[in-house]
C-alpha cells in the first residue's frame, strides 16, 4: 500500500472516530498498567466491570500486595484467565515495591520483564501513560491491518514492526486506537461492517472480495 493510501486511511478513520482515548478506567500509571494486564483476552468492559470496586480501595502496588492473591481473585474472577493474571499482578506489583520504589519503569525492556506485560501490554501503557508513538498489536489491530493490506504478517510483533515503520510520524500516537476502534465497531472479526466502512477504498479484503464475485458471475 502506498504512503497516500495510509495517509488517507488515517485521516478517514480520525474524522468518524474523533479524538480516539483508552476504554479503560484507571486513576494513574499503576492501575492503569494493571488494567492493560487483566485486558489480555478480555473485553475493556468487563475489565472495567471488574476494577470499578477494586480501585476503589486499591492504588498502588503496596496496595494490591496487602490485598493478596486470594481477594484479588475475587475481584477479577469474571475476567478470562484470572488466575494467572492475579498471579501475576501480584508479584509485578512486589517487584515494582522492591525494586522500583512503587514506580513503573519507564524502558521498553524493564517494562516486558514484568510478570505478565508483554510487547503489547508495555506498548499500550507507553502510549497512554508516557506520549511515546507506540503501535500496540491486539486481535483489532492485527485483523484490520492484515484485512486491509496495512500488513501481510503472521504475528502481532511482526505487525507492529511494520505498521511502526510505514504509518505516518502524524498518526503513530493515535494509530493504535483508531485501528482498534475501527475493528471493534465496524471491521468485525466474522461479520464485517463493509456497507458502513469509510476506508473501503483502501480495503485488499473488499477488493479481493468483489474481484471473486464478478469472477463467478
Amino acid at each position: 500500500m502506498n504512503k497516500s493510501s495510509i495517509n488517507s486511511i488515517y485521516i478517514t478513520l480520525a474524522k468518524k472516530i474523533g479524538e480516539p482515548k483508552t476504554e479503560l478506567n484507571y486513576h494513574n500509571p499503576y492501575t492503569f498498567l494493571v488494567s492493560v494486564v487483566l485486558s489480555a483476552q478480555a473485553t475493556d468492559k468487563s475489565v472495567n466491570n471488574a476494577t470499578r470496586d477494586l480501585f476503589k480501595s486499591v492504588k498502588t502496588p503496596k496496595n494490591m500486595v496487602a490485598l493478596g492473591e486470594r481477594k484479588l481473585k475475587g475481584y477479577i474472577k469474571t475476567i478470562g484467565l484470572y488466575n494467572s493474571k492475579a498471579k501475576n499482578i501480584i508479584n509485578l506489583s512486589k517487584i515494582l515495591i522492591n525494586d522500583y520504589k512503587s514506580k513503573i519503569p519507564t524502558e521498553f525492556k524493564n517494562l516486558t520483564n514484568l510478570p505478565g506485560v508483554g510487547n503489547k501490554t508495555a506498548s499500550v501503557y507507553q502510549n497512554e501513560i508516557l506520549n511515546i508513538p507506540r503501535i500496540a498489536v491486539d486481535t483489532h489491530v492485527f485483523r484490520v491491518s492484515n484485512r486491509i493490506g496495512l500488513a501481510k504478517t503472521k504475528t502481532a510483533d511482526q505487525t507492529q514492526a511494520v505498521l511502526e515503520q510505514i504509518t505516518p510520524k502524524k498518526w503513530l500516537k493515535t494509530a493504535h486506537h483508531l485501528l482498534i476502534l475501527h475493528g471493534r465497531y465496524t471491521c468485525k472479526s466474522q461479520k464485517p461492517m463493509c456497507d458502513q466502512c469509510m476506508i473501503i477504498e483502501h480495503c485488499l479484503h473488499f477488493k479481493n472480495e468483489k474481484n471473486k464475485k464478478n469472477f463467478s458471475s
